[in-house]
C-alpha cells in the first residue's frame, strides 16, 4: 500500500527485418514529484505507488460499476481512454489526474480502443451488431467511417507506431491491414488463430501470435503478402522452463522500444520474453501468485472456469514494457510487480524485483509514452506516480 493517501478524483531504424537493434531510444521524460526531467526510469522505477483514484463524471454510487476493458494513452502522454463493459468510452486529462469526456458505444459496444496519431481520434473494436472496427472523432463524437471486412469477433488492434496503418486480428481467422485514411482494407492473410499482433518500433515489422499454432510469425510490413521474414516456435523455445499456456491463454504481444525482445504476455503463470531476432526465450517471468481470471483473446468463456468477476471478459493485456525498454510492469491481483529483464535469472525463470501493493486488482496495465506514470484498472482505474518520499 502506499505510505501517503491516495487523491481522489471527483466527478529509428532499428528492426529485426534488417537486424540492426536500437542502441539509444533518444526518449525525453518529464517526471513529477519535483524530479530532473532528464532522471531515468532506473531512478524511479522501486518507487512507484498508488497516486489517483480517477472516477468517472457519471459515477454513482447506485448503479453497478463497469469493467475496463482496454486502457491507452495517446502519443502526447495527456489523455489516457478507457473502453467499458457498459458500453462506454472513457477519457481523462492526466496531468490534471480528471475525468474529461464520456462517448457513448450503445449500439455497437465497444472494445480495444485505440488512440491515432491524432488525440481526437480513435479506432475501436465493435462487440454486437456487426464486426466492423469504427473510426470516431471525440471532439464531436462522429463517425468517420467503418473498416468493415472482418465475418467474426475482432480480438486486438494494434497501431503503427509512426502512422495511421493498423493491424486487425480477428476470430474469422485472418489478419487485416488497414489506413485510416480509407475504409478499405490494404491487405489480408489468412492464418490460424491469429488473435495477437504488434508493430516492432521502426514500424518496418509487425509480430501475429497464433496461440493455437503456438507460433508467432514476423511479417515485412511493406511486403507483408510475402513469407513471414521469421517464424518462432514458442512450444519448442519455452518447452523447458513451463508447460504453462504454451498454445494457449495469450494475452499481449508487445516489442520492447529498442527492438531486441518480445513480450508474449499469459494468463497463466507467467511471461515470455522473447529475443526478437531468434525468437530464442531470454526470460520466464514468474508471477508471484495464479494467473488472470479474464479471457484470452479468442477464447471461450467455459474454458475460464466461469464464476469469477469479470470472467467473461477478454484481458486486452495485464503487463507491459517501461517506456525504457528494460522493465516489465505485471499486474496482479492485489498491485503490481516489477521484472527487470536485464537481472539475474534462476536458469531463464526470473521473479519479480519489486512488488507493490495495493487492494485494487490490475487486470490491465499501461505506462505513459511521455511522463512517468502508468495506469492499472479493472472496476477502478488507477494512476501511479514515484513517490521519492516514500
Amino acid at each position: 500500500m502506499a505510505s501517503t493517501p491516495m487523491d481522489l478524483d471527483v466527478p529509428d531504424s532499428s528492426s529485426p527485418a534488417n537486424g540492426t537493434p536500437s542502441t539509444s531510444l533518444n526518449i525525453t521524460r518529464t517526471l513529477g514529484g519535483g524530479l530532473a526531467s532528464t532522471a531515468a526510469v532506473t531512478d524511479v522505477i522501486a518507487h512507484y505507488k498508488p497516486n489517483k483514484l480517477l472516477k468517472r463524471g457519471d459515477a454513482k454510487d447506485s448503479r453497478p460499476q463497469p469493467f475496463i476493458l482496454s486502457l491507452d494513452y495517446d502519443d502526447p502522454g495527456e489523455l489516457l481512454m478507457t473502453s467499458e463493459s457498459d458500453e462506454t468510452i472513457q477519457i481523462y486529462k492526466v496531468r490534471d489526474g480528471r475525468h474529461d469526456k464520456q462517448l457513448l458505444s450503445k449500439k455497437y459496444g465497444v472494445k480495444q480502443a485505440r488512440f491515432t496519431h491524432h488525440s481526437s481520434s480513435i479506432v475501436y473494436a465493435s462487440t454486437k451488431q456487426n464486426d466492423a472496427i469504427r473510426y470516431l472523432t471525440t471532439h464531436d463524437n462522429a463517425f468517420i467511417r467503418y473498416f468493415e471486412g472482418h465475418q467474426d469477433a475482432v480480438t486486438y488492434l494494434a497501431m503503427h507506431p509512426g502512422s495511421d496503418d493498423f493491424i486487425s486480428c480477428s476470430k474469422d481467422n485472418t489478419v487485416r491491414l488497414w489506413n485510416a485514411g480509407t475504409k478499405h482494407e490494404t491487405g489480408v492473410l489468412y492464418l490460424n488463430t491469429p488473435y495477437l499482433a504488434a508493430f516492432d518500433p521502426s514500424g518496418q515489422v509487425f509480430a501475429v501470435g497464433s496461440p493455437m499454432s503456438g507460433s508467432i510469425l514476423l511479417y515485412d510490413h511493406r511486403n507483408f503478402d510475402k513469407a513471414p521474414i521469421s517464424e518462432f516456435d514458442v512450444v519448442e523455445s519455452c518447452a523447458a522452463v513451463t508447460g504453462d499456456n504454451l498454445i494457449q491463454g495469450w494475452t499481449k504481444l508487445e516489442f520492447a522500444n529498442d527492438g531486441r525482445s518480445i513480450l508474449l504476455a499469459t494468463k497463466g503463470g507467467g511471461h515470455f520474453l522473447l529475443d526478437s531476432f531468434t525468437g530464442s526465450l531470454k526470460t520466464y517471468l514468474r508471477k508471484p501468485e495464479s494467473g488472470g481470471t479474464r479471457l484470452a483473446p479468442g477464447e471461450k468463456y467455459e474454458l475460464n472456469g466461469g464464476g469469477a468477476p469479470g470472467a467473461n471478459l477478454e484481458s486486452s493485456g495485464d503487463c507491459c514494457f517501461t517506456p525504457d525498454g528494460r522493465y516489465v510492469i505485471g499486474g496482479t491481483r492485489n498491485g503490481i510487480v516489477i521484472w527487470d529483464t536485464l537481472g539475474p535469472a534462476d536458469d531463464k525463470v526470473m521473479d519479480p524485483l519489486h512488488v507493490v501493493e495495493d487492494e485494487r486488482p490490475a487486470a490491465v496495465v499501461a505506462t505513459n509514452p511521455r511522463f512517468n506514470f502508468l495506469a492499472t484498472a479493472d472496476q477502478d482505474l488507477v494512476l501511479w506516480l514515484p513517490d521519492m518520499h516514500a
